[in-house]
């Protein structure tokens, strides 16, 4: 590290351009090779995608997406021959447009039932090709514009279904300009200095901008949603300025003690910078575990998003130092260059606030230990209550035409008409078309069953296929329930003596194997999560206990994030309030990729608050003073990286997309528990509580385990020894006395803040 780290210093000009070529040229890629995102939520081998294959081969003008075009009128009926002719019009434009396979409306052949019963409400089906995302965006817009300039003032005109995604997914960038607006704030706050402020988020921003346009390339390469991106953005920001932020805030310090710049650079990336490497390692291996759930949805998201971490922290270790040797002592605010020039080096000792806090902690650990559990407890109790389910239009901000198409809709026809049920089946001899020709009534008489189609054959007669309308919404949990009445009661018993194997597919039945899919997977997923991030703290602090206190802390984290996920988007606390639609349940990939993420982050202020931890118990031997000092010199800096941290993702429920706003609500949530509840007070409490404890390994693990560390070992004991007779020299110095005498250091001396060292727990 300090060899790469006193290379950018001395070829800071070839490091900053390096950056700025490899951003620009695959930025140039990006923008030649164009997007190719993929939400393929398919789950080979459930019953819903056996359903999507069959009906792909048997009605292939069926497989593609598909998008409503809803009209309402508040003055006569939709049969009113203006609206008809003004309705009409619209329609065979859009079907002109190129990757439109069909518009099925209501008027050429008989309403098909797409007239409401009382004739103010009407839709017509749009069938496209294939994808949405596959269509050329200028073909997207124009379905939209079309559909908006048919309006008038006494009919209503609006667009539901996948149409409107690409659209809407290319808005401004507000959410990431403000969040970097925060973060720049309060890094001025805690530096005093705007050079030093900026250049955490410059280091950011070209990691992430680099990362950004790699996504882009990644899905031409392998299957990545759309969102991926922006998740990538989210994290990217976030780990990217904190990890920065780190490191100038060692870099500080020594130009404080009074190295140069190049030295305190060096120094900077070579411990923290270490620290940093180590914490991505984490992330990234957090993200990578999706791996092995073996779905390609998620492959391309855990990809995508540690490809972001990796170019974020080669950023901090390699650009940074670079950027920190054009700026020299600029990274000190006015008062800290004009302090040093007149008094001369000053080690930094813990004082003030974190110092009282320290110590407090110290002195009731119990007390503590308690509250904090039970505000864990009590933030997680909503997430026992979590429903993985499709989060559907209904959803969406009131003011979107896809919601307006969506309640026109269920106003008009029933909930249940935004998600029908699709059901297809391969077809023998003639006892399967009687069976079939019989089924349709047999479903009428289901609970739950709105309508049911009649059944329709392929070409060849090979197949067939009906569709049923359910009373209840896609998102609801009776429509839920009716798929599992379908599977397991209905269609065995109409299957019965014939043939026919009937499969039952739509949105609301995709969404609940792939929900199903992902539960079953889950409990090995979590365990090689927290299993791999376990070994990663037992090599690094050669303890039985840290790690086992990481696993328990992260897995606290993570459940009272999913708590808050479930009060704001579930019950709908706020979400009408932040713009994100009402409440609904949680998309079935979120709790995944949340794992995933919350463990990473978890896991970052774990490794910089107990490696102090360490390196103080290291030089002393002494738990009690070990995380005493700990969490005194590293509270600040934590709680200032999550403030950031909270800043970026809380920014990003600016998007106005659902699925990022679930992503930063809880994230953001995640990482102000972890700071503010367990790392500054669960985790201290509890390790003054198990005493020395902390650090037991077993003598045969010992002689067994590799030997790594965080930081270097000269830079571990050393530099405490030196600091803490710097600390010593400097407030023996400060101390007032008869002339010829020395005030002991353990006398306190009023109107002086004493060092957390000299504070008894």
């Amino acid at each position: 590290m300090a060899a790469l780290a006193r290379w950018c210093v001395r070829h800071r000009l070839a490091t900053v351009l390096l950056w700025l070529l490899t951003f620009a040229g695959v930025a140039a890629g990006a923008a030649a090779a164009g997007s190719a995102y993929s939400n393929d939520y398919g789950t080979p081998g459930t019953e819903s995608g056996r359903a999507g294959a069959l009906l792909q081969e048997g009605f292939p003008r069926l497989a593609g997406d598909s998008g409503t075009v809803v009209w309402h009128t508040d003055r006569g009926t939709v049969r009113a021959a203006d609206v008809e002719q003004a309705v009409t019009r619209t329609l065979e434009r859009i079907s002109a447009l190129p990757g439109v396979a069909s518009v099925t409306g209501p008027y050429a052949g008989g309403d098909d039932g797409r007239i409401s019963a009382d004739g103010r409400t009407a839709y017509a089906a749009v069938a496209f090709d294939g994808r949405v995302e596959d269509l050329d965006e200028t073909v997207v817009q124009r379905i939209v514009d079309t559909v908006g300039a048919a309006g008038t003032d006494g009919l209503r005109v609006e667009l539901g279904g996948r149409i409107t995604g690409p659209t809407e997914r290319a808005g401004g960038h507000l959410a990431e300009a403000v969040g970097v607006l925060v973060a720049a704030v309060v890094l001025f706050l805690a530096f005093g200095s705007l050079a030093a402020s900026l250049l955490p988020i410059a280091t950011a921003l070209v990691g992430v901008g680099t990362a950004y346009a790699g996504i882009v390339l990644l899905g031409h390469v392998m299957t990545v949603a759309d969102f991926a991106p922006m998740l990538g953005m989210l994290i990217g920001l976030g780990v990217g300025i904190d990890y920065a932020l780190f490191i100038v805030t060692r870099h500080r310090k020594g130009l404080k003690r009074g190295t140069t710049v190049t030295e305190a650079a060096v120094h900077a990336v070579t411990t923290t910078g270490r620290a940093v490497v180590f914490a991505g390692a984490t992330v990234c291996i957090a993200l990578l575990g999706m791996l092995v759930l073996r779905l390609g949805f998620l492959n391309g998201v855990a990809v995508a998003a540690s490809l972001t971490v990796v170019l974020t922290v080669a950023a901090s270790v390699t650009l940074l130092p670079a950027l920190l040797s054009y700026i020299g002592p600029r990274a000190l605010g006015r008062r800290e260059r004009r302090r040093l020039a007149e008094h001369g080096p000053e080690p930094e000792v813990p004082t003030g606030l974190a110092a009282r806090w320290s110590a407090f902690v110290e002195r009731h650990p119990k007390k503590l230990g308690a509250f904090g559990l039970a505000v864990m407890a009590v933030l997680a109790l909503p997430a026992f209550s979590l429903h993985l389910g499709t989060s559907d239009q209904g959803n969406d901000p009131k003011s979107s035409t896809t919601r307006q198409a969506y309640d026109l809709l269920a106003q008009g026809f029933g909930p249940g008409v935004n998600g029908p049920l699709t059901l297809v089946t391969e077809v023998g001899g003639g006892a399967d078309r009687l069976a079939l020709d019989r089924l349709d009534a047999t479903l009428r008489a289901v609970e739950g069953v709105a309508s049911v189609t009649p059944v329709t054959y392929a070409a060849d007669g090979s197949a067939a296929h009906l569709t049923v309308v359910p009373e209840s919404s896609p998102q609801s949990r009776a429509t839920s329930d009716l798929v599992e009445r379908l599977r397991t009661e209905v269609l065995p018993r109409a299957e019965a003596g014939t043939g026919l194997d009937v499969q039952v597919g739509g949105v609301t039945a995709g969404y609940d194997d792939f929900a199903d899919v992902i539960v079953g997977k889950l409990p090995p997923f979590v365990a090689v999560v927290i299993g791999l991030g376990c070994v990663l703290l037992l090599l690094a602090f050669r303890s039985v206990g840290i790690p086992l206190k990481a696993a328990a802390m992260n897995v606290a984290a993570v459940a009272a994030a999913f708590g808050v996920v479930v009060v704001v988007f579930q019950w709908g606390w706020g979400s009408e309030l932040l713009g994100l639609g009402s409440a609904g349940p949680i998309e079935p990939f979120l709790p995944v990729i949340m794992v995933s993420v919350l463990f990473g982050l978890s896991m970052d202020y774990q490794v910089f608050l107990v490696g102090r931890m360490y390196e103080e118990w290291l030089a002393t031997g002494d738990n009690r003073r070990a995380v005493r000092v700990g969490l005194a010199e590293t509270g600040r800096v934590i709680n200032s990286a999550a403030v950031i941290m909270i800043s970026v993702f809380l920014a990003f429920v600016l998007t106005g997309d659902r699925v990022i706003a679930m992503f930063g609500i809880a994230l953001a949530a995640a990482v102000a528990l972890d700071a503010f509840v367990l790392r500054t007070l669960l985790v201290p409490a509890l390790m003054h509580l198990l005493g020395g404890a902390n650090w037991w390994l077993p003598r045969g693990l010992e002689r067994r385990l590799p030997r790594i560390s965080i930081e270097p070992p000269e830079s571990r004991g050393a530099g405490s020894a030196r600091e803490k007779a710097g600390a010593d020299g400097a407030r023996r110095a400060s101390m007032p006395g008869r002339a010829g005498e020395r005030t002991p250091v353990d006398v306190p001396v009023k109107g002086q803040q004493h060092d957390v060292r000299d504070i008894p727990g």
